[in-house]
């Protein structure tokens, strides 16, 4: 079936209004400084929390 009536770009955009991105809030580690996603380990020290920390190497394996 083909639609009766073609839907107009004022309806279409309407309906798609809450479709955009919203910016992603990044947070600061408190042990390094660095900008971190919240709620995640630091990918630049590994630091979470005050009673967990992740070991991170510098240099890639090979």
């Amino acid at each position: 079936m083909q639609p009766v009536k073609k839907t107009s770009r004022s309806r279409t955009r309407t309906r798609r209004a809450h479709h955009a991105l919203r910016p992603v809030n990044y947070s600061v580690c408190q042990q390094c400084g660095e900008s971190k996603l919240p709620h995640a380990a630091c990918g630049n020290c590994g630091y979470y929390n005050k009673k967990i920390s992740i070991d991170i190497d510098t240099e890639a394996a090979s």
